[in-house]
């Protein structure tokens, strides 16, 4: 008779509905920071909780660029390559903005 193993670890919703998912379990599934999960709702109820796979690409973003593709393509006299007087002005507009990537959003980010 074959012996399972099960790991079971609790974490806590907050305010805004997230939660941290528990070393053990980043360790069990390889979840790195910014890595995807998925969530899979059995017929009885019970969450499943897996890493996602990450060759998956988002159709709306995919549709885009190949309009964007196609129209450069049709329209090349449209292209311009930006001054330097541009990507001065940019980098002094973002220039003190500080952020982090792994910061809780607040609820007005959202």
């Amino acid at each position: 008779m074959a012996v399972t193993t099960t790991t079971s670890s609790e974490s806590t919703l907050t305010d805004r509905y997230q939660t941290t998912i528990p070393d053990s379990i980043r360790k069990i599934l390889g979840l790195n920071k910014r890595d995807k999960i998925r969530y899979t709702v059995q017929s009885n109820g019970e969450v499943v909780i897996s890493r996602a796979d990450q060759t998956q690409s988002d159709p709306i973003l995919g549709q885009f660029l190949n309009f964007l593709a196609q129209d450069i393509a049709k329209n090349p006299q449209h292209l311009q390559a930006l001054s330097s007087d541009l990507v001065s002005h940019v980098q002094s507009l973002v220039a003190e903005v500080d952020f982090e990537l792994d910061a809780p959003l607040f609820d007005e980010d959202e």
